[in-house]
């Protein structure tokens, strides 16, 4: 039997509270599943398939469209509480107790949400690319990042700008990732609506509203916890990261050389096997 992988694993679907979540599942084994959360604008096909391949070699992955985001019906949501609300409801609605998360970028402050009003849910926590709320730096990206990260129709050249590091290595290292995510014709997921778009974007700004008391918020992590960050990410400062790491009360964190935004994506083997033996 051939093996299910990111370029074939079908699209699914699951109804709970008047929406229709689009959702694809692969591989097998691990404690519990894995739920990956994506990143701004990003739908089922913005993954990179060397991580999510490398990630279900050992155990189940579960990826997932946000509600009102591309092939997922339903509203929006506009705050990062609600879309942790959705993501937990997206949980019920497939029989998950337990799990483990991965979030990328604005799915990172989902994660966190949903570690912290459901603290038995996630097992086990990886933060990558992400801040916390209220975290300095964090209300909106300057204005060379949110032009490209907010583009009409976004291009391969925009999402090099937003997630690699301005080097020669990691720019080719990102034309690679251009290649892989691509690469999948049959059953792509449609691409996020301007709506979707806006609405995360005010998800966004009320995250990164300064304020350092919301900062306490992330001692109330329970679950074990993973941060991964390129060395200099330029729509979430590197810094954050830090931050995280040492008010998150068990965390680890790796930070990865010459990579930006995408680390996950720049060095898709090199991470898998470190959030497999995180979650191991």
């Amino acid at each position: 039997m051939t093996a299910v992988t990111h370029h074939t694993a079908p699209t699914r679907f699951v109804e709970a509270e008047d929406v229709r979540y689009a959702y694809r599942r692969l591989g097998s084994g691990g404690e519990v599943p894995l739920l990956l959360l994506q990143h701004f604008t990003g739908n089922l096909d913005n993954w990179d398939p060397a991580l999510v391949d490398a990630l279900a070699a050992d155990r189940e992955v579960i990826l997932v469209d946000y509600p009102g985001v591309s092939s997922s019906t339903g509203t929006p949501a506009t705050t990062v509480a609600e879309m942790a609300r959705q993501m937990i409801t997206f949980t019920v609605a497939l029989g998950l107790s337990r799990v483990d998360v991965l979030g990328f970028s604005l799915g990172g402050f989902v994660a966190q949400d949903m570690a912290l009003v459901r603290p038995r849910l996630i097992r086990r926590l990886v933060l990558a690319g992400t801040g916390p709320k209220g975290a300095p730096g964090m209300h909106g990206w300057r204005k060379d990042i949110e032009t490209h990260a907010r583009a009409e129709e976004p291009t391969g050249e925009d999402l090099l700008y937003i997630f690699f590091a301005h080097t020669e290595t990691s720019q080719a290292k990102g034309v690679e990732f251009l290649g892989r995510f691509l690469q999948r014709s049959d059953d792509r997921d449609v691409p996020s609506s301007l709506r979707s778009r806006d609405a995360q974007y005010d998800a966004v700004l009320e995250w990164g509203i300064p304020d350092h008391s919301a900062l306490q918020r992330l001692t109330g992590i329970q679950c074990p916890t993973l941060v991964i960050q390129g060395e200099n990410d330029l729509m979430i400062p590197t810094k954050v990261s830090h931050l995280m790491a040492g008010l998150i009360p068990d965390a680890r964190i790796r930070i990865y050389p010459d990579a930006a935004h995408a680390s996950l994506f720049q060095y898709p083997t090199e991470i898998a096997k470190d959030v497999t033996e995180f979650l191991g």
